[in-house]
This record gives C-alpha cells, structure tokens and sequence, in this order.
C-alpha cells in the first residue's frame, strides 16, 4: 500500500465509515512500534511517527538523559545529548531517528492490516447500532439453511439466528421462505454482532396486531397482556380508555379480516381476543373465552378465582390438556379453578338462582374449538 493509497483509504473511512483519521493514524503508530520491535529485535522505547499530510513513516528511538549511562537503548549521557542540542538537561528525553531502511515494505503492510481491522469493527459497530434498536421488534426476513441448532434468517445487513427453542413447532421451514421473526437479542461477539430472533415469543404476536389493527398503532387500543402456546393457541387482553371504542372489534376487524391475517401468519394459531377489566371477576370470566361462566369466587389474599361454568361447557371452559384454563389464568396472572354447576351447587357454593355473568362475557375469538 502506497503513501497515497493509504492516505486516501483513511480519507473514504472518515467520510464513509465515520471513523476519525487521528483514531486510525494512532492505532498504525502502536501497531508500527510493536511490527520494529519484533522485525527488528530492539527493544528500546520507541515512537513512531505517521505524517498524516505526506503519509510518511519515522521511527525516533526516545532516551533518557541521565549522567551514567547503564543501558545504552533506554538512555544517553548528559554530554552526548549536549552535542545533538545544547539545550537538553538532566531527564529529558532526546529522540533519535532510527527508521530502517527496509521499514516500509513493513510498515505498509502493517497499516494495510489495521485499516483492514477497522473497517470490519466499523461495518460491526453499524450493523450493532441498527440492530440494536430493533430488539423486541418485528423484522421480515428469508430463510437461507438451517442445522440441528439453528435456522439462519436473513435480515439484510445480517444473518439472525433462529434457535430450534424458538421455532413454531406446527412449522416446517424451506430456504427462501419469507417469514416475520421477534428480535429478543442483539449482543457483540468476537465474530461481530449476533442477532437472536424467535417465532414463539408473546412479542411476536404483540408486533402483528400493532402491524393489523391501526387502533393499537396509535394507542387508542392498549394491549394489556398476552399469554400463548405458540403454534397451538393465544389469548390476548385488549382495552380501550374511550367507551366508544370497542376494542376487541377493533382486533377482529370487519368479517374477522384483521385477526385472520395473524392467523395466517402464524400457521392456524388459534387466538382469543378478550377485554381486558380492572375488574378480576369480569376480567377471569372473559379470559375464559370461548367458555360462558356463571360465577367467579375471588380469593384476594391468594391470588386465586373459582370459576364456576355450567356442565356442558365445563370441558371448553378447561380445554385441550387443560390449555383453555392455562392460558386464562397466564393473561390474567391469578389462579383459576374450575367447577361445574352441579358439581358447585353440590358443595353449596352456588345457587340456580344466582343471576350468571353471560352477559359480562362478551369476549370474541378468531376460532372456536
């Protein structure tokens, strides 16, 4: 690499890259001394000087003046300094040029390689940058291969990586397959920034309704929780400050066309949109969608609901290997037990006559079992 050549490499990197010339310059000068010291077996301290104008390379042995000279590559006497300047006194240190003639072929391939090394921390430091904004966002990106471990999604500016912990388990993935991931990590490596996607996270879900319905875009609609068993079935709570928006029609959107979107996207995930209520009774009876409820008992210091159903929808209200009452009790954060009516009106613990939640239990779905 030429004077010039080298000159006009650090010129594109400030300007492209953004990376400072006097930060290059000083990490040539330190890999310089380290590439003299071991071509050249010296070991005195040395300075390497970089003219950043005519991209020329000097070495100065720097000595100590001292009155007796014990090593003669770290100090000089006092006298022997005097007859390079007269002006030099006891600890300064004079600087003698000791640039081999043979240096520069050295010397530019050692710049060569440091401004080779910058580049790539720079591309690495850019590409962090970008991507780490983007954690706990939603990207689109095509599959390029996969292993037992991983399945590697391009991003773009970066290959992510898909674990097999974090793909849909009713997903079979084909190179070139366009699919939308959840960013859960972005961190640094020694081999550059690495970026973690998943397909299962709640993230996901929540990042496809922002994407379909525009009320929860701008906040009108607030997502207040999600519970799921990706590839399978999800709840979300939804709710709206004005009382003129209702929010779950809002997510199912006209003829269920907004819902049935993120249903596609997700391979058939069933998912259950409910209304979200500071009221926990109100609140666990919704979650229980598709399920009607008759009653729920509130157990405060606990944490715990019993929920009371009649016979005939005991089987829905608990679901699939008890996924219903699961996912009811996930989106809700409370403990729920649930009872048939006759079994409840065997234990005393409910009445025909007591007036059933129906009404309270509006919630929709995208499909029901």
């Amino acid at each position: 690499m030429k004077s010039s050549d080298l000159l006009d490499a650090l010129t594109v990197l400030e300007k492209e890259k953004g990376i400072s010339k006097d930060i290059i310059v000083e990490a040539i000068e330190a890999a310089l001394i380290s590439a003299y010291k071991r071509n050249f077996h010296q070991a005195q301290n040395v300075r390497v000087d970089f003219n950043k104008d005519t991209g020329s390379i000097r070495v100065f042995a720097r000595k100590d003046v001292v009155e007796e000279v014990e090593d003669v590559r770290l100090e000089i006497s006092l006298d022997d300094a005097k007859d390079i300047d007269p002006q030099y006194e006891l600890e300064d240190i004079v600087e003698i040029e000791v640039t081999p003639r043979n240096f520069g072929r050295i010397a530019a391939q050692t710049a060569k390689q440091v401004v080779t090394q910058r580049v790539r921390e720079a591309e690495r430091g850019i590409i962090f940058s970008e991507f780490i904004d983007r954690e706990d966002d939603i990207m689109t990106g095509i599959v390029q291969r996969q292993d037992h471990r991983f399945i590697y999604v391009d991003l773009g500016r970066i290959e992510a990586l898909l674990p097999a912990g974090e793909q849909m388990p009713n997903e079979t993935y084909h190179s070139h397959d366009r699919i939308k991931v959840y960013v859960t990590k972005v961190e640094k490596t020694t081999k550059g920034p690495q970026v973690m996607v998943s397909r299962t996270h709640p993230g996901l879900l929540k990042r496809l309704f922002e994407l379909e319905v525009p009320e929860i875009f701008d906040g009108t609609v607030e997502v207040k929780s999600i519970s799921r068993e990706a590839g399978d079935r999800s709840k979300i709570a939804v709710h709206a400050e004005d009382p003129e928006v209702d929010p779950v029609g809002s997510c199912v959107g006209q003829r269920g066309q907004r819902v049935q979107a993120i249903v596609n996207e997700l391979k058939g995930e069933k998912i259950d949109i409910v209304s979200w209520s500071e009221d926990i009774v109100e609140y666990v009876a919704n979650a229980l969608s598709p399920s009607k409820v008759l009653k729920v008992n509130v157990d405060e210091e606990n944490k715990m609901t019993q929920v009371i159903v009649p016979d005939y929808q005991l089987s829905l209200a608990i679901g699939k290997r008890g996924q219903n009452a699961r996912l009811a009790a996930k989106l809700t954060g409370w403990k729920i037990d649930i009872k048939s009516q006759s079994e409840a009106e065997e234990q005393g613990i409910y009445s025909p006559d007591e007036a059933p939640l129906f009404e309270e239990n509006e919630s929709e779905d995208s499909e029901l079992d």
